[in-house]
């Protein structure tokens, strides 16, 4: 009972850091309230057996809008696909209210079969004792998950379990106006890969109508997985005990020297001027760069697509920036991944596994891809004619796969595992800001780090790490 009731305190607080934060991936639609209250009906209705006599696997989702309707074609072609189970996709809204939703059902019977978390989560869902890790089908089928890109699953490969398929998944890239570096007489198939490159290109790139900046050169969003990347690509860790891999991270380090170089990046440029602050809203950091308010941005790879068909001017994508004099280390896999619930029928937790290795096949990851922009997490997918035809016409998405496929398996890129992710987020987003009223870089970093260490010793002792 003291186990529970400490596993549900700590459930609290991650929620409630997480009301006000959400998935970049989240943000890349527009959550429709009516359509998760006619989920929530669908999913009343669904609770007796199928009429076909399949076995019902309910799967929980945060996928809204386009994504919404890209994936119950998915979940319909499987249920036509074979005569054993029907899958009953349900909306539960954002990340975070999904997750909410599933912990006053996890371990019962009305428990979805299949649950997408993002993965910040991933701690939350491995330490809840609610999660059935699919590793064990894995074994129990011999099935080759060499097939699954690497630099993807790992993130969810916790002391060699996996624990759930990598489903949708993204990276940051850099994303820039074409035709504004032709104008600034820059080389627009050559964009800025380090620091000193990037203020150089800056500097021409901005524009200036008196005391008014009609174009800036940079922005990046006030938002913490930003930052994560920007600390990961130069090889650099979040939290101690490589990154919470190896033992329970008792400590942040991203105030070292890999963290100090991002906040000295954006204070710097934004002291001179040539540095867009767009908040925190990811509808006005790309609405500035559409609107030639900012020539340069960093972004999610889920999101070249749109920018590429919405634009008026040539898009180009190019790799995460790194400090002059660093060796490119790569990006953290962002998004969401597919978990089992434990405690279900056995043939229920079957058809939710073949439904993962359905969805993990090179033809439906090629749809998905090129539906979202998001990964294939098989990248089989990348060689099939369809997509190859797609990237021809976009080779925007290819800049984005090869950043990915160039990225190196280290801690760094496999990213941070602590159950206060969210809020840890929230601090370095307030840091970030400080840096706009004048904050002192390294005392912005550090005034975070404290703020979250403390987080983090609460979190410990409550789960007994």
């Amino acid at each position: 009972m003291k186990k529970m009731f400490t596993f549900m305190l700590m459930f609290v607080l991650l929620i409630t850091a997480c009301s006000s934060e959400s998935d970049s991936d989240n943000n890349d639609t527009t959550e429709d309230t009516n359509a998760e209250q006619t989920s929530s009906n669908d999913a009343t209705e669904t609770k007796e057996d199928t009429e076909s006599g399949k076995t019902e696997v309910v799967f929980w989702h945060a996928m809204g809008g386009n994504l919404e309707e890209t994936l119950t074609t998915i979940v319909s072609d499987y249920n036509a696909s074979q005569s054993d189970y029907e899958v009953v996709a349900i909306f539960q809204g954002s990340y975070e209210e999904a997750l909410t939703k599933f912990n006053t059902v996890a371990g019962t019977s009305d428990a979805p079969a299949i649950m997408q978390t993002f993965e910040v989560g991933t701690k939350y869902m491995v330490e809840s004792g609610n999660i059935q890790p699919v590793q064990k089908f894995i074994d129990a089928d011999s099935y080759d998950i060499n097939q699954w890109e690497k630099n993807i699953s790992n993130y969810y490969n916790v002391d060699g379990t996996q624990y759930s398929m990598p489903f949708n998944s993204s990276t940051p890239v850099l994303i820039y106006n074409k035709d504004a570096f032709t104008a600034a007489g820059l080389d627009a198939e050559n964009p800025p890969m380090t620091y000193s490159a990037l203020k150089e290109a800056s500097q021409k790139l901005t524009i200036q109508d008196g005391s008014n900046t009609t174009q800036y050169g940079f922005s990046v969003l006030n938002y913490g997985w930003f930052f994560e990347q920007l600390v990961a690509v130069q090889g650099g860790h979040f939290v101690d005990n490589d990154n919470g891999r190896t033992a329970s991270a008792q400590e942040v380090t991203f105030n070292q020297d890999e963290g100090l170089n991002v906040f000295t990046l954006i204070s710097d440029m934004y002291n001179d001027g040539t540095y867009y602050n767009s908040g925190t809203s990811w509808d006005d950091i790309r609405a500035a760069f559409l609107s030639g308010k900012t020539a340069m941005y960093l972004d999610s790879s889920a999101g070249v697509k749109a920018m590429v068909d919405s634009a008026e001017f040539e898009v180009g994508v190019s790799y995460l920036p790194i400090p002059d004099g660093k060796e490119r280390e790569g990006v953290i896999i962002g998004g969401a991944s597919l978990w089992m619930s434990s405690g279900l029928d056995e043939e229920i937790q079957q058809g939710a596994w073949d439904f993962m290795k359905y969805v993990s096949s090179a033809e439906v990851q090629a749809d998905w891809h090129l539906q979202t922009g998001y990964f294939a997490i098989n990248p089989a997918a990348y060689d099939l004619d369809v997509v190859k035809e797609v990237w021809e016409a976009y080779p925007q998405l290819k800049v984005t796969v090869n950043q990915l496929r160039e990225t190196k398996s280290s801690t760094a890129t496999q990213g941070a595992l602590i159950s206060v992710f969210p809020e840890a987020r929230q601090k370095v987003v307030s840091a970030m800001e400080s840096l706009y009223q004048g904050a002192d870089p390294q005392q912005a970093l550090d005034q975070a780090a404290s703020e979250i260490n403390r987080a983090l010793e609460k979190a410990n002792k409550l789960s007994g790490n």
